[in-house]
């Protein structure tokens, strides 16, 4: 798969994209991941890339040029073009499910008051939100989705049944987990997880990850199907 993100702070990438599982990825060939710099498209001395709204208002919003021409550049016939902003629709493993299946993402991240709606109705495939909450820009947000879809290609983890028992993989929390011993300052691990019947530890896990699901996310649930699967 390729990435490329474009932002007005390459640098906030630096840390998070180098390391661990997005490290290997981009190390084996998995991801190819590249960040670019809006300011890099402007052509002015000041290499602006944002101006007053018109009709007034606080804040800036990124104007269209540097936009249209990095986009232009960057995106291909099979691109799929996102834009981070707090306007789109919520981010989760099914739409992380959705993005791995692309050959390209070109993730444009929001700032300030946010881009002008030209790019919307021009360039914009998809907006994702991670949230509803404000950050300071979409640089975190489009990490969040850069790591949870790398997880998701063939590969990355080393195991694939690894992706698919995590949390949110089946539309449930995931059960508890326990390693040794198998007794620690008087707490036990559950008998059944010990027993080495493989069916009824599925049993256990099943249930456990429902009630939990109910527990804390109920919300997840509301999609149960009449035989109990989630969807």
């Amino acid at each position: 798969m390729k990435i490329d993100v474009l932002t007005l702070f390459p640098e906030m990438f630096a840390g998070p994209l180098d390391v661990s599982i997005i490290k290997r990825a981009r190390s084996t060939g998995l991801l190819d991941l590249r960040v670019h710099n809006l300011r890099d498209y402007t052509h002015d001395r000041h290499r602006t890339v944002d101006d007053k709204p018109f009709g007034g208002g606080p804040g800036m919003v990124l104007k269209p040029e540097p936009i249209f021409e990095a986009v232009e550049r960057l995106a291909g016939d099979k691109t799929l073009v996102i834009l981070t902003t707090p306007a789109g629709r919520t981010f989760d493993q099914s739409v992380a499910r959705e993005l791995a299946q692309r050959e390209h993402l070109l993730l444009i991240c929001g700032s300030y008051e946010g881009v002008d709606e030209r790019v919307l109705e021009a360039l914009v495939d998809d907006e994702l939100s991670v949230g509803d909450y404000v950050l300071t820009n979409g640089g975190m947000p489009a990490m969040l989705i850069i790591d949870a879809v790398t997880r998701l290609l063939p590969g990355a983890l080393g195991d694939d049944e690894s992706a698919r028992d995590e949390s949110f993989s089946r539309g449930l929390l995931e059960y508890p987990q326990y390693t040794r011993p198998a007794e620690f300052r008087g707490m036990k691990v559950p008998e059944v997880l010990l027993s080495g019947h493989h069916a009824e530890i599925e049993k256990w896990r099943e249930e456990q990850a429902k009630r939990r699901t109910a527990d804390r996310r109920p919300d997840l649930l509301k999609h149960e199907t009449k035989s109990g699967v989630i969807e």
